[in-house]
């Protein structure tokens, strides 16, 4: 089950929204993608958004992404 959460300007970015519920900030490009999120930056919000989680199994392999080439 996806957990959907409200972020604001105060949560600052995806990476500290991920060190807080995903435990990792290294995760945050999952958030990311799966919200169409292209900027963590979210200091510039004027309005609560809301945010779908990844499962917790999906936040087992930690870091960026591999590019395939």
């Amino acid at each position: 089950m996806t957990m959907i959460i409200q972020v604001t300007a105060a949560d600052i970015s995806l990476f500290h929204v991920a060190a807080r519920y995903l435990g990792d900030a290294t995760q945050w490009w999952r958030i990311s993608q799966l919200n169409g999120i292209s900027d963590p930056d979210l200091s510039r919000l004027t309005s609560p958004i809301s945010v779908a989680l990844p499962s917790q199994s999906a936040t087992l392999t930690a870091g960026l992404p591999e590019l395939v080439a």
